[in-house]
C-alpha cells in the first residue's frame, strides 16, 4: 500500500519528520527513523534523514506502513459554530498582519488532540481574520490557564516568535491565587520537576522568580514569572512549596475535591518582547471568577 502527498506552501522547509507528526499523525520519532532508514518513507522518490527539510511542491511516499498498529490516532479537528469563533474573536487584544494576541479564556486547548474538542487553532482557522493564512501556536498555555496568547499567522512569523519564546527572549508574568500563606515576600525556585514520555522518566530543571503580593493565613495572590517553560511548571513549584493553586485538580494536597474551584485560578497576565528594536507588551484582563475568588479571600490586587 502506498500514499502520496504533495507539500504545500504552509510546509515549506519544515523537517520531514515534523511535517509527519502535523500531517499523517502523532508517530514516535524512533518510527520515524526506522521507516525512512528502510525506505518506506521516501521524497521525490530518493531516501533521506530525519533532519531533511522539505520544500513546496514535494512529493513524499509513504509504502506499507500499518498507520492503526503503528501511529497514535490523527488528531481530528473540531469545527466550530459561529457563535464559537465569534465568542473567541471578541477576545483580541491586538491584530496585525503578523499575527493575533488574544485574552484565552479558562477551558479551551490550544490544539486539538487525538479526540474530538475544541481548540483554538481549529476555531481561528474558520475565522475570517485567517482566511488569507492559517493559525500557528507558537508557545503553549495549559487548557485551563487563561490569559495572553499568541497565534502567528504567517510560518515566517511562526518561526520568530517560537525562536523569541526558544532562547528566553519573551518574558512572561503569570498571577495565582494559591492556598495558605506563601512565606517569603519574594524569591527564586529552582526545582528538579519530573515528567513522563512514556515509561521514560526525565528530570528538568525549572526556574521561576516569585513576588507575593496580597496574602492572609487563607490564601495568597503571587506575582510568577518564569525563566524556563517546563510542563505545568508553575503549579508544581507551588504545589512543592505546599501552596497549591486553587482549582487545581491534578497538583493537589490531598485526593479530596471537596471545595475544589471549578476554575483553575492560573493566569497568563503579561508577555514583553521585542521585534527589530520595537517593544511589544500585552496585558491581559483577569477573569470575573478570578476577580471573585480574591474578593472572597480578601486579597487585593
Amino acid at each position: 500500500m502506498k500514499k502520496t502527498y504533495i507539500v504545500d506552501s504552509t510546509c515549506n522547509d519544515m523537517r520531514i519528520d515534523r511535517w509527519i507528526r502535523n500531517s499523517v499523525g502523532k508517530i514516535p520519532q524512533s518510527l520515524i527513523e526506522k521507516n525512512l532508514r528502510a525506505g518506506k518513507i521516501k521524497l521525490n522518490k530518493k531516501k533521506i534523514k530525519s533532519s531533511y527539510k522539505i520544500k513546496t511542491g514535494d512529493k513524499i511516499d509513504l509504502f506499507n506502513i500499518n498507520f492503526k498498529e503503528n501511529i497514535i490516532q490523527k488528531k481530528i479537528k473540531f469545527i466550530p459554530s459561529k457563535e464559537i469563533i465569534r465568542s473567541n474573536e471578541n477576545q483580541i487584544i491586538d491584530d496585525n498582519d503578523d499575527f493575533v494576541v488574544l485574552n484565552k479564556s479558562s477551558g479551551i486547548s490550544v490544539q486539538g488532540g487525538t479526540k474530538s474538542k475544541k481548540n483554538l487553532v481549529d476555531i481561528f482557522a474558520k475565522s475570517e481574520i485567517f482566511k488569507d493564512s492559517k493559525p500557528y501556536s507558537v508557545h503553549r498555555l495549559d487548557k485551563d490557564t487563561s490569559g495572553v496568547f499568541i497565534m502567528a499567522k504567517k510560518r515566517e512569523s511562526a518561526q520568530l516568535l517560537t525562536s523569541l519564546f526558544r532562547l528566553r527572549r519573551v518574558h512572561k508574568t503569570y498571577l495565582a491565587i494559591c492556598h495558605g500563606e506563601i512565606e517569603k515576600d519574594k524569591g527564586e525556585w529552582n526545582n528538579d520537576l519530573v515528567r513522563y514520555d512514556g515509561v521514560k522518566r526525565i528530570i528538568e530543571k525549572a526556574q521561576t522568580y516569585f513576588k507575593v503580593i496580597d496574602k492572609n493565613s487563607e490564601a495568597t495572590l503571587v506575582e510568577l514569572k518564569p525563566v524556563t517553560g517546563r510542563k505545568h511548571q508553575l503549579r508544581k513549584q507551588l504545589h512543592a512549596i505546599g501552596q497549591p493553586i486553587f482549582g487545581d485538580t491534578k497538583y493537589k494536597l490531598s485526593n479530596s475535591t471537596k471545595g475544589i474551584n471549578k476554575n483553575l485560578m492560573l493566569h497568563s497576565y503579561q508577555i514583553r518582547f521585542m521585534i527589530k528594536d520595537i517593544k511589544h507588551t500585552y496585558t491581559a484582563l483577569l477573569p470575573d471568577y478570578f476577580k471573585k475568588l480574591l474578593k472572597i479571600k480578601r486579597l487585593n490586587f
